[in-house]
């Protein structure tokens, strides 16, 4: 039976890896310490011997023959702690989670003699990208500690690639959604936002004109795509994960969700466009998008229960969150 390493597996997108691995027939260990991530996440899984997780672990106390690691054909790497305004107030905890957090982790694997690492790189690390569709050999400008932080730990995967002969592939995510998306802490990702307000019946917070684009792609297709870039013979490589089209806009969103409007100043470091370029992955993997932007929408819609207990964010504390974000990153 093959075994798989899941770092932030209790997590929205380590949750839908597990999910995979266990269909496609692997014994999962998870490794999170459940700052961000939920065990309910986890929930369809208890009983199952082939899904272990024993209960909080952070990956920066991994000790580099952790047995977790020991037969693990492959790791797939999502732990650590994202969102922009908390890692412009806190900038070293996101140096300790995301880059000695991933040091642990790559020696855990290293000694393990693991087939495959597959690092959970950010998008974030272009900055306000000029090239777009973004290639991967576009510029990196990270705008904030979050992404500085995800590019270090990048760096590092590949290096210890290029030092230690680890098989690694490095997969940089650009605007991911879908079931279990955070709904808790910090201000942040624009659909556990808008579902709130939506489920209590408040105005859709847009930030500026709404005709910013994102270029969403389902956490179902990342993780199937983790998954191919383990299975394949490639390493040492780096590759744009994003939707495949042209990125819709947030008021495309907002016209699928259905909903009034309320409108926010722009904020300083955030891109008018997200778009990833999917050629590589797609050439290198065969790997292609089979969830449309409205297929996820409305899927997200079907799931709207679980944002009953997540922050409703108003303008107010909206204006509140972001203060630092303005402070710091106004030009």
């Amino acid at each position: 039976m093959p075994r798989a390493v899941v770092t932030g597996g209790a997590g929205f997108i380590g949750s839908h890896m597990v999910d995979l691995l266990v269909e496609r027939g692997f014994e999962v260990a998870v490794v999170d310490n459940l700052v961000g991530g939920r065990e309910e996440n986890l929930a369809q899984h208890r009983g199952n011997s082939r899904v272990r997780f024993d209960g909080p672990l952070d990956m920066g106390a991994l000790p580099p023959d952790s047995p977790l690691f020991k037969g693990a054909d492959y790791v797939f790497h999502f732990g650590g702690i994202g969102d922009i305004v908390p890692s412009i107030e806190r900038p070293l905890d996101y140096m300790r989670a995301n880059v000695n957090g991933t040091l642990a982790v790559l020696e855990a694997a290293r000694h393990a003699r693991v087939r495959k690492v597959v690092y959970a790189a950010s998008s974030s690390c272009y900055g306000l990208a000029t090239e777009l569709p973004t290639s991967e050999t576009a510029a990196i400008k990270p705008e904030y500690p979050y992404a500085l932080s995800k590019y270090l730990g990048e760096c590092a995967a590949l290096h210890w690639g290029q030092v230690y002969g680890l098989p690694v592939i490095s997969i940089r995510m650009f605007n991911v959604y879908g079931p279990r998306v955070k709904t808790t802490g910090a201000y942040g990702a624009v659909f556990g936002v808008f579902l709130a307000q939506k489920l209590h019946g408040k105005p859709f917070t847009v930030v500026g004109d709404g005709t910013q684009q994102r270029d969403f792609v389902y956490v179902t297709d990342v993780a199937r795509a983790y998954l191919q870039a383990a299975e394949s013979d490639r390493k040492g490589e780096i590759y744009n994960l994003g939707g495949g089209g042209t990125p819709p806009t947030v008021n495309r969103l907002v016209e699928l969700m259905e909903g009034p409007v309320v409108h926010l100043p722009k904020r300083p470091g955030e891109p008018d466009c997200t778009w990833a370029d999917v050629t590589k992955i797609q050439r290198h993997l065969g790997w292609t998008p089979t969830v449309s932007f409205p297929q996820g929408v409305a899927s997200m819609l079907r799931h709207i229960e679980d944002w009953r207990t997540a922050p409703l964010w108003t303008p107010e504390k909206i204006e509140a969150a972001t203060r630092v974000w303005f402070q710091h990153l106004a030009r």
